[in-house]
């Protein structure tokens, strides 16, 4: 009898282990394709910034090669691996390259910076469509870990967003 015990507690706690170090696992790559949504979003910013040398123009096509190539490989795998994370995650997809892929059109079509005094922007990049498709897919994320979804938070206005990088810029709002 204590031996069938011995078993059956060693079974659970390896059945338990397992499952943690999977939720883990899953967690991390989660937050890894949520990185490379950010590191995209960001790339108006980076085009925006750029020095407008030739050397400048390739390495930033060249992060974002990378960037869609990360984004590429977090589509198959959730495909894969977490297939109700999959919609969700292509949705926040979508959203992002329609809406930080016009802000770079723009960003490409502005002046390269030449004084340190054009690196701040003053005002942020909308990103309300990102956003909402961000707090979708980490609903989704959540539910797929087993975790009870949280309320989204509190997104700032564009103008308070405005004031913020501003005053974070040493500019006043």
């Amino acid at each position: 009898m204590a031996v069938a015990g011995a078993l059956v507690s060693a079974a659970l706690t390896y059945h338990l282990n397992q499952r943690t170090t999977r939720r883990e696992r899953q967690a991390n790559v989660f937050a890894e394709a949520l990185r490379a949504i950010e590191d995209y979003a960001e790339l108006p910013y980076r085009i925006r910034r750029r020095s407008g040398t030739p050397e400048s123009r390739h390495e930033l096509t060249e992060q974002i090669s990378q960037i869609q190539s990360r984004i590429a490989f977090h589509q198959a795998w959730l495909a894969i691996e977490a297939p109700s994370v999959a919609d969700p995650y292509q949705n926040l997809v979508r959203a992002t390259k329609a809406q930080a892929g016009r802000q770079m059109t723009q960003a490409w079509n502005e002046p390269a910076t030449t004084e340190d005094s054009q690196v701040s922007l003053g005002v942020a990049y909308p990103r309300d469509q990102i956003d909402k498709a961000r707090g979708e897919c980490v609903g989704a994320m959540h539910e797929a870990l087993g975790r009870r979804r949280r309320q989204p938070p509190l997104v700032a206005s564009g103008a308070t967003q405005g004031a913020v990088m501003s005053a974070a810029d040493g500019a006043k709002p």
